[in-house]
């Protein structure tokens, strides 16, 4: 494989018969209907995440608000908010995506578009049937996996759907040669149903005992943010790159080395040092931790290489910023994950603010971001429309990058100040308590911020599907008017 091919290039199959060709179009036709809904699906679910992500954040500040009702506690509302976010747009935008490059990639149409249908449905039963389980107190208590388990059969179904329906697309390519995008989505595909069956099983079908439930679940977490969102994030970016740019990927082969990497090191980490398991846990968790800066590193170098000297007129293309700034959150995100593995650092940043700020800005920093480039980018071609008001597009990105900016900065901030105070045995605890506030109600205007900006990115979203809806009214009636005339 040439480490200058790009995703626009011409790769010859070596085949001696001619293979005749599709056109892009009629590919996005025939991912047009199941891929539009699973986006409009996560564009739904984004925002329900940011209401409860929204009553949870105020909680901090006025802990008697909405007390009176159980459903809307702390302890069900921060659930709620990170399954949402997670399952109902994360796994939802993440496939769209994942379908339609598969398809593009391999110059075929999307492979049994009903069954995709099929699979959305079940996914959202699935979704919705566990968020309102968590609302009503049904979780399971398990981090990144709090869905109930009746919530997981229809979720099974309806990823076995859509996954299916990417294998048969990838087994029909017509283009033989593989990307490296192919990879990582292929390697995506196999590797959530893997990770999602077995914490499932272990966790809630047949729980193991004592200890190693904290350690399953750090192992699916991980797996989950780092590995899962990893692959689809970093295989639609360097697609999406060096297709906007209208450049080839700077290094081919450091991409299938980040694979690789990503693959190997990625799943080991989240076990914190000074953890109560067995010592070689952490150690082999820290190592592990350690090792990631690797794909981390070549990514940086490999993205900035395809990017550097590049002056275009695309470069205010909107769906690059979003994906430029996903990869900007990959590396700083993996650069704070990698130090708070450390003892040292461990000792003063475990149990603080600083975590849930490194794991919103690899969610919603990288993965969120580049879900959000991706499907401007995406969508105009499946619709064949271009986005009514770019403005809203620009006001979008704005948004959330100051939303994810005024969230993770503060509270990582406010974390490590927090875990030097709670090392410092002359501080009481009330004065640890109260001097994160100042910290918390910043991140509160980022989350208003974010949630400002998924109404926005729900109305594009809309807005092109009326446009589309009312210029296909308009040539039926143009048809049938022809028509009526000729019979006449």
């Amino acid at each position: 494989m040439s480490a200058t091919i790009s995703p626009s290039q011409s790769i010859s199959t070596g085949s001696p018969q001619a293979v005749p060709e599709i056109s892009a179009a009629e590919i996005d036709a025939s991912c047009r209907a199941p891929v539009m809904l699973l986006f409009l699906s996560a564009a739904g679910w984004v925002l329900a995440s940011s209401f409860f992500g929204i009553i949870a954040s105020l909680k901090f500040h006025k802990p008697v608000m909405l007390a009176d009702y159980s459903w809307l506690t702390y302890g069900r509302v921060h659930p709620a908010a990170s399954n949402a976010l997670v399952y109902g747009f994360g796994l939802q935008a993440g496939l769209g995506v994942l379908l339609w490059l598969v398809a593009h990639l391999g110059r075929t149409k999307l492979a049994s578009a009903p069954l995709v249908i099929a699979g959305w449905l079940f996914w959202n039963v699935g979704v919705t049937l566990g968020i309102l389980g968590i609302i009503g107190g049904d979780s399971t208590g398990y981090e990144m996996l709090e869905l109930p388990r009746y919530a997981s059969v229809p979720m099974f179904f309806g990823y076995l759907g859509i996954g299916l329906a990417g294998m048969l697309t990838f087994h029909q390519r017509r283009e033989r040669e593989l990307y490296i995008s192919q990879w990582f989505l292929l390697a995506a595909l196999f590797w959530f149903p893997w990770i999602y069956s077995s914490a499932n099983l272990l966790l809630v079908a047949k729980p193991v005992r004592g200890v190693m439930q904290a350690v399953i679940d750090a192992w699916y977490a991980n797996n989950l943010t780092t590995v899962w969102f990893g692959l689809v994030g970093l295989g639609a970016a360097f697609y999406l790159i060096p297709k906007i740019t209208k450049r080839p990927l700077a290094s081919h082969y450091l991409g299938l080395f980040t694979f690789w990497t990503l693959i190997i090191f990625g799943s080991w980490s989240r076990v914190p040092a000074g953890a109560p398991v067995p010592a070689w846990l952490p150690a082999l968790s820290t190592f592990a931790a350690v090792l990631t800066l690797v794909p981390i590193l070549a990514v940086a170098v490999n993205v900035k290489q395809t990017l550097c000297g590049y002056s275009g007129s695309e470069g205010c293309n909107p769906a690059l910023k979003f994906i430029a700034f996903g990869m900007a959150a990959y590396v700083l995100s993996g650069l704070m994950s990698v130090g708070a593995s450390l003892g040292r650092v461990s000792k003063i940043t475990n149990f603080t603010w600083f975590v849930p700020a490194q794991m919103q800005l690899v969610i919603y920093g990288f993965f969120a971001m580049t879900m959000f480039g991706a499907i401007y980018y995406i969508v105009p071609k499946l619709t064949q429309r271009e986005f009514c008001k770019p403005k809203m597009v620009a006001a979008h990105f704005w948004l959330a990058m100051l939303g994810i900016v005024l969230y993770a900065a503060p509270l990582a901030i406010g974390g490590v100040k927090q875990g030097l105070a709670l090392n410092d045995a002359k501080t009481p605890f009330l004065d640890v308590v109260t001097g994160t506030l100042p910290f918390l109600r910043a991140s509160t205007t980022g989350d208003l911020l974010m949630a400002v900006g998924h109404l926005i990115f729900l109305m594009n979203l809309a807005g092109l599907l009326v446009k589309l809806g009312h210029a296909s009214y308009k040539t039926a009636m143009s048809l049938n008017t022809k028509a009526a005339g000729v019979a006449s």
